[in-house]
């Protein structure tokens, strides 16, 4: 199944939950797209597709710059994996189409 859309996700960090939402476009082997969280609207980078899995880089700037690593697999309207949070370790997130 196509990741394009609009999907709502909460990421369970060690700092707590924190909501997003992610609008996804792939062409080819190649993800674009947005991040949106109350940290701001940022791109995400390096987006590959192979199939139902997903991986990307988003770069935060707020509360201290750091990117983070994501991995994902989507399955119908679901779509959830894990993202390296730097020295922080990592998360797991999960989410749904809008």
């Amino acid at each position: 199944m196509s990741a394009d859309g609009t999907w709502n996700v909460r990421i369970e960090s060690p700092m707590g939950a924190q909501d997003a939402q992610l609008v996804l476009a792939t062409e080819g082997a190649t993800l674009t797209g947005r991040m949106t969280s109350p940290q701001g609207e940022i791109d995400i980078t390096d987006g590959t597709v192979d199939g139902d899995s997903l991986a990307w880089k988003a770069a935060l700037t707020q509360p201290m710059p750091i990117t983070l690593e994501f991995t994902a697999t989507v399955s119908g309207d679901s779509i959830s994996g894990t993202t390296t949070l730097g020295s922080f370790g990592s998360a797991t997130f999960a989410g749904s189409r809008a």
